[in-house]
């Protein structure tokens, strides 16, 4: 069975281009390890990571998003580093929180002298994402929603979605109503230098058909992209919020 037009990559149903997967390790040329973790919803100061003191192996980190009060609060925890036992971590962790995408430049040190000297390329984890016909649930949340999409009714026969695009800022995104679907469009501009190519995102939501909600083509839309995810909430016309 081949696999529907444009899914590309397992995790959010919405991207079409650009690096897979939840989390990335991989080994630069200089033998750091580069991790790049997708933690949507979390604010740029609200991330935090430490080196596993006593292995020296891998990296936990853990964040939390604001606390909103239609799909309230997400919860991150998780780990990365190496899979081997001939290196460590040195303790030296250059990160970078932006847009809901933590990145980290993890320093390393040989020490097992009785191994061989070539390149080791052992990761946890020890892949990047892939395609495939099913959706997976973000591994590293432990408390809130684990998909990209989340919708719900709003006041005055409303809608409110929140759609998971990490990477992209409000300068990236476009957004558009046609008949009873809005259309966004993200593209991730500035690339980071680690990352092989840009992300790019493309969907549309579907408003179920109601004999007492209008098109959403007639709705007011408005929309905000807040770390790395894009809040849009329809409005009906006519309707004014006296909250």
């Amino acid at each position: 069975m081949s696999e529907p037009k444009g899914f590309y990559a397992t995790n959010n149903q919405f991207q079409t281009t650009g690096p897979k997967g939840f989390i990335e390790v991989k080994v630069l040329e200089n033998d750091n390890l580069y991790v790049r973790v997708d933690l949507p919803g979390v604010p740029d100061d609200a991330v935090r990571y430490r080196v596993d003191a006593v292995r020296q192996k891998v990296v936990f980190f853990s964040g939390e998003t604001l606390n909103d009060d239609k799909e309230g609060l997400r919860e991150y925890s998780g780990t990365a580093g190496l899979g081997c036992d001939c290196c460590e971590i040195t303790g030296v962790v250059d990160a970078k929180m932006k847009d809901g995408v933590l990145r980290m430049i993890l320093t390393r040190v040989k020490v097992n002298k009785d191994q061989p000297n070539n390149k080791c390329t052992l990761t946890v984890p020890p892949f990047t994402g892939q395609s495939g016909r099913y959706l997976e649930d973000h591994p590293y949340v432990v408390k809130g929603r684990k998909g990209a999409l989340f919708g719900v009714p709003t006041a005055g026969i409303g809608l409110y979605f929140a759609v998971d695009l990490p990477g992209v800022c409000g300068d990236d995104v476009q957004v558009f109503a046609h008949e009873n679907e809005i259309r966004f469009y993200g593209e991730v501009k500035n690339v980071c230098e680690h990352d092989e190519s840009r992300r790019i995102y493309s969907g549309g939501i579907m408003s179920p058909p109601s004999r007492i909600l209008p098109s959403v083509s007639s709705h007011n839309i408005t929309w905000d992209v807040e770390f790395g995810v894009l809040k849009i909430v329809a409005t009906p016309p006519g309707y004014t919020n006296n909250n």
